[in-house]
């Protein structure tokens, strides 16, 4: 009997031992700020009039808005607050054309004259904020680089969120209209906006399959022809420190973008104030935005008034480009103005497709490798499978809407299946979360001749927490 006992404290001790080892690591305090963060980016109301974060920048539509995605939303939807409330019915939102273009109305030059002093613009989307908002002169975040108040920082940008967003009357008094946040609720909003996306610039060239994306890396490349690589360096936000000088970042330019005729939002006969850009009263510069994101991310400008990135890239070859500051600030520094023909546009167009759709692939590949990290919850682990199922539906619609890799797509669309199917599973056993992992890489090896290791490098750190 006493034999049989020692064996038996033998075999409970090891089991202690093997479940010790299995326990899941205490997760890190940035990574318990992150989730904060997200919790309160989409269910933090700030006593004010229901929406959120979440409200304007969806999820499903890559932490932006477009207005294919607000079709689908239900009438009480708190984003048609103004539509139900009558205290907003005036100088708060303008419903035809959010509904129309997906444009906000913003009043960025004060709250004295809710009548005529107010901009229309789109949802700028969250993702690669870590590696688009420095510049030397401080923080640019918004469409115009200056859409947060007091320091323009990102914590500040949620203040100001809240304050033109969330309110339940146009008066906007604090703590009868909404409640700010608080200093931790700002630490965390920033921390979990800062872990969206990537969070390194990409190294361009890069060895892409494709023979005309390639063409179009070597145009975007080739500043005596595509002249992008300048103000987009890396395809990213920033400007080519070589030209701009080490550390200047992202930059403002005014590209005359609000000189187009034919504006999309002009035509329905609302009233839409010349946005102005940067600063108060503006200076009509617009600050830049990454291209690694953009052609999932349309429409396109400050004001959604391009829908393709193909007419974004044509918008460069125009009379309103050449004749704005920016434009002639090109021509003085390089001789001439952009002129791509209709073959070179489609070229360079390819080119941001398959970078968005890269990223895309990669985002999902690490969503869905920390969905089974250990101590991460059944629940926390379906939301991290779920955004991943996004990004993979986003890179097949980038390369199948220019008829780009159909190989690479039929690949996305099994991971986009065996990631659906394994929505409810758990644990890093799950044999679907496994293929669906390798269709992703073998639709990533369709668009770049790359080992994995080199592609981990390119834009690591990115993909949401």
């Amino acid at each position: 009997m006493s034999g049989t006992w020692r064996a038996l404290r033998a075999l409970l001790a090891t089991v202690s031992i093997l479940v010790a080892g299995c326990k899941s690591p205490a997760p890190t305090p940035q990574e318990e700020l992150i989730v904060r963060g997200e919790q309160i980016f989409f269910n933090e109301t700030f006593d004010g009039n229901g929406r959120t974060c979440g409200t304007c920048h969806r999820t499903e539509d890559n932490f932006g808005l477009t207005p294919a995605f607000i079709a689908t939303l239900p009438p009480e939807d708190p984003l048609f607050v103004a539509e139900t409330t009558p205290a907003l019915g005036k100088g708060f939102e303008n419903p035809v054309l959010m509904r129309e273009f997906a444009l906000i109305l913003e009043n960025q030059d004060g709250f004295d004259d809710l009548a005529a002093n107010f901009n229309m613009r789109g949802v700028p989307h969250t993702l690669g904020l870590a590696t688009t908002i420095d510049s030397a002169q401080g923080p640019r975040t918004g469409w115009s680089g200056d859409g947060a108040p007091g320091d323009g920082s990102l914590r500040a940008f949620a203040t100001g969120a809240v304050i033109q967003h969330f309110p339940k009357t146009t008066n906007r008094i604090a703590d009868v209209d909404f409640r700010l946040p608080t200093d931790a609720e700002l630490d965390a909003l920033e921390a979990f906006q800062l872990s969206l996306g990537r969070r390194a610039d990409l190294e361009l060239p890069l060895p892409l399959r494709g023979t005309v994306a390639a063409r179009g890396q070597e145009i975007f490349l080739d500043n005596g022809v595509g002249k992008r690589n300048a103000c987009h360096f890396n395809a990213g936000a920033n400007g080519d420190p070589q030209i701009f000088g080490p550390g200047a970042g992202n930059l403002n330019f005014n590209t005359a973008v609000e000189d187009l005729p034919d504006q999309p939002a002009d035509l329905t006969g609302e009233l839409v104030p010349a946005d102005d850009g940067f600063g108060t009263p503006g200076n009509g510069e617009f600050n830049t935005p990454s291209l690694v994101e953009a052609a999932d991310t349309g429409p396109f400008f400050h004001n959604n008034s391009v829908e393709t990135i193909e007419g974004a890239v044509a918008f460069y070859n125009g009379d309103a480009f050449t004749g704005s500051p920016a434009g002639q600030l090109l021509i003085g520094a390089t001789g001439s103005a952009i002129n791509l023909e209709a073959t070179q546009v489609v070229a360079v167009a390819a080119f941001l497709r398959v970078l968005n759709a890269l990223e895309n692939i990669r985002a999902s590949i690490e969503l869905l490798e920390k969905s089974t990290q250990r101590g991460v919850t059944r629940q926390r682990s379906r939301v991290l499978k779920r955004r991943a199922t996004f990004e993979t539906e986003d890179a097949i619609q980038v390369l199948a809407g220019a008829g780009l890799h159909p190989d690479a797509v039929a690949h996305l669309e099994s991971a986009r299946a065996e990631t659906i199917c394994a929505l409810d599973a758990w644990g890093s056993g799950d044999r679907k979360l496994r293929r669906a992992l390798a269709q992703l890489r073998e639709a990533r090896d369709r668009l770049i001749a790359s080992p994995a290791s080199d592609l981990a490098r390119q834009g690591s750190g990115g993909g949401g927490s």
